[in-house]
């Protein structure tokens, strides 16, 4: 599948406007809007928590320039140093800082006891430092983390959204400022990783700051690890990045970002410049950086344009066949940037907790049979963190995928011959859900359902000392809300091929759904399941059901991760959410590695039901929800 929002933008009608018959078709529908009543993801922190915006560093990296005199020059020198007067300026009263790691892209070296450092130089470069943990790389007014300086003498080639600007001869030196931090010293840390923004225009810009932006703007948790955006930040207009950098600017942290197939400069016509446009707004197009005991690894997972000598060689991916009639990306990384990595982890501790993040997958269930969309290198990349804790977090697929140890699909095997995660994977899900979707909510964003069912928001990785919990906390919602009930019956599956066979043809009056949470005897007798989409569920997890106060049985995922394919249809769909999805347009939830069922007993009495869903995730966290409905003898 390709991951582009679909052309035709579905229409989108405002709550207010919703009238009861407007509703009746679907009465699970309405409950996937949030109330009035809905709670904030997360309540203001206390006054005694950190205040960001007061204590942030801000500055920038410090540019000596060069006289041009040493044109031939090809060695980078500079020096990391403590920036005691916060100006971002060195002096010799300020001392350098040893021990930290300083990269041209390709090459990492450590810094010598007066924080010096030595790099060969190239001409289309990025020069970054890793943030250590202990210390704060400078922030801008934005509260964009600033750690690093493009070199490219003479500028992108002619780019539509402009790339970088000449830089000129090589500097005298790069200088990377620091300030000491109890917040990234801390070996507890909540790290934000925030997938898919993606803004087509500056109305959807509005939704994310009403939706997953405001939510953030509450929180007081992150302000040491900060937020990372996993590529998508936005839609291919990259003249929206100045309104990005204004979200970010709203945040209570340290902001990162890292890009994805969307913030390419499309008429790159090769991959050395395919992403100029984001390094120099944003950040670098790859990088690390340390808080506590964890090394948060940021990776470029897309090349552009492919070709078919590189990324074809077995077939797999003919759409990088013919990179100058017809440009395409894949998911990839190219073979500097893997030399880094190598070089990277090779200086960090082996007792460190690697968070390994990427736009594009390493793999992902929801497209497990598609090259392109999973990273070529994948077994490579597990080869260099063999024997070390670690996770991969990744955007890209609009769904929330919680992959852990062990877990295997068919496409993994067929295509790359993975026989099963080496550590866990996590799709950390969109802010945009599914580009921005759906009908608005009272709160003034859209619903958004994803090709899940799972709902836009959040991923927070909840670190103590090198092992992690994840969180995913939907916008405009406690964290408590984890799942959606649904019911699934022959009526429902009926529908479900009627109103996609109409979506199609437009011929005469759209079927209609009835509501789902009435239950006729025919429906039962014909299997009709009770199902809780568990969005952060996993292997480990587990869903029990209890109806009518009884003894409470466990429901049957319908992925178990153990080789299988996609199980694909009406059958194995998330009726909550496709009963919204085919009416009021987006993606389709026929599909989800965390659903399960409950099949309803043939038998039940006629009258109100209710039934009571407590779902343990894997590291035995409870949520619970209920859903009431009635079993008649017809409709």
């Amino acid at each position: 599948m390709s991951l582009t929002r679909p052309t035709s933008r579905p229409v989108r009608t405002a709550l207010a406007a919703l009238g009861a018959a407007a509703l009746a078709g679907s009465a699970l529908a309405a409950a996937a809007v949030p109330t009035a009543a809905a709670a904030p993801a997360t309540a203001a922190a206390p006054a005694d928590r950190n205040d960001w915006n007061a204590d942030a560093y801000r500055g920038g990296v410090e540019v000596v320039p060069g006289d041009g005199k040493g044109k031939d020059r090809r060695t980078l020198t500079g020096r990391v140093f403590l920036d005691a007067d916060r100006d971002s300026s060195s002096d010799r009263r300020e001392r350098g800082v040893a021990g930290v790691l300083v990269s041209n892209g390709r090459d990492v070296v450590t810094t010598d006891r007066q924080g010096r450092y030595e790099l060969p130089a190239y001409d289309n470069m990025t020069v970054f430092v890793t943030q250590p943990a202990g210390y704060q790389v400078p922030v801008d007014e934005h509260n964009i983390a600033q750690f690093h300086y493009n070199h490219l003498p003479a500028g992108s080639p002619e780019l539509r959204y402009g790339g970088i600007e000449p830089t000129g001869p090589l500097p005298e030196a790069v200088n990377f400022p620091l300030v000491k931090s109890r917040l990234t010293q801390s070996r507890e840390q909540d790290c934000v990783i925030a997938g898919d923004l993606q803004t087509y225009d500056k109305e959807e810009v509005g939704y994310a700051r009403a939706g997953a932006i405001a939510d953030l703007a509450k929180r007081r948790d992150y302000a040491g690890c900060g937020a990372l955006f996993i590529g998508d930040v936005v839609g291919d207009d990259l003249s929206l990045y100045p309104d990005v950098k204004n979200l970010a600017g709203e945040l209570n942290g340290p902001v990162r970002f890292l890009p994805g197939n969307h913030d390419l400069d499309y008429d790159a016509t090769t991959p050395e410049h395919s992403f100029d446009t984001f390094r120099a707004q944003l950040a670098p197009a790859y990088y690390s950086y340390d808080v506590g005991r964890t090394h948060v690894i940021a990776l470029n997972t897309v090349r552009y344009p492919c070709t078919p000598d590189v990324d074809n060689a077995d077939g797999q991916r003919p759409n990088c066949n013919d990179p100058r009639k017809s440009p395409s990306y894949n998911g990839r990384l190219d073979e500097n940037q893997l030399k880094w990595l190598e070089r990277d982890l090779a200086k960090v501790p082996s007792d460190r907790l690697i968070v390994v993040a990427g736009h594009i997958p390493l793999l992902t269930f929801a497209d497990e049979g598609s090259a392109r969309h999973q990273v070529d290198q994948v077994r490579e990349i597990y080869e260099l963190l063999e024997g070390r804790k670690a996770v991969s977090v990744a955007g890209h697929t609009h769904s929330i995928e919680n992959m852990k140890t062990g877990d295997l699909f068919k496409g993994w095997r067929d295509i790359f011959g993975v026989e099963g995660l080496p550590f866990p994977h996590i799709t950390a899900g969109a802010v945009s859900g599914d580009w921005y979707s759906g009908r608005l909510t009272d709160k003034g964003y859209p619903v958004a359902v994803g090709r899940d069912g799972a709902r836009p928001g959040v991923l927070t990785l909840e670190i103590k000392g090198n092992s992690f919990k994840e969180r995913f906390t939907v916008t405009g919602e406690k964290d408590d809300v984890q799942m959606q009930l649904g019911v699934n019956s022959p009526t429902y599956r009926t529908w479900y091929a009627d109103r996609q066979a109409w979506n199609k043809s437009k011929q005469g009056p759209a079927p209609e759904l009835a509501d789902t949470r009435v239950v006729t005897r025919d429906d039962l007798t014909g299997t009709t399941w009770l199902t809780a989409n568990f969005w952060m569920g996993s292997t480990g997890s587990k869903v029990k059901v209890s109806l009518d106060g009884g003894r409470a049985r466990e429901a049957v995922r319908t992925q178990q991760a153990r080789g299988e394919d996609q199980l694909v249809g009406p059958e194995w769909s998330d009726p909550h959410a496709v009963a919204q999805q085919l009416v009021h347009g987006g993606s389709v939830a026929d599909r989800t590695m965390h659903l399960w069922r409950f099949e309803l007993p043939a038998d039940l009495e006629p009258g109100t039901h209710r039934a009571k869903v407590t779902a343990t995730d894997a590291h035995g966290r409870t949520f619970t929800d209920t859903l009431e409905f009635t079993v008649a003898d017809e409709r």
